[in-house]
């Protein structure tokens, strides 16, 4: 179950603190909405990576296409991106 705080618990951070455990992080509220989140660094540290390595993967995916199928130059991109655009408005 989450830990869900109001802003104003960090009134007592050491407490706040104390809750925040590798896989369960606390969250915190402004105004009743969802605002903050507060991670253990490992855990931190483990989504940044998870981060990075998706984003090399889709890099290495993007790589793979323009080796595949060559480039496309600004101008034949741009008409793409117009006629998807195109598509939506319809």
């Amino acid at each position: 179950m989450p830990k869900i705080l109001k802003l104003s618990a960090l009134r007592n951070y050491s407490e706040v603190l104390d809750e925040v455990k590798p896989g369960h992080p606390v969250y915190l509220t402004k105004n009743g909405e969802g605002r903050y989140v507060i991670l253990d660094l490992e855990e931190y540290d483990s989504l940044k990576q998870g981060l990075w390595q998706r984003q090399f993967a889709e890099l290495d995916d993007s790589v793979r296409a323009v080796e595949r199928y060559g480039w496309v130059d600004e101008e034949k991109a741009e008409a793409l991106l117009d006629g998807l655009a195109g598509d939506d408005e319809a």
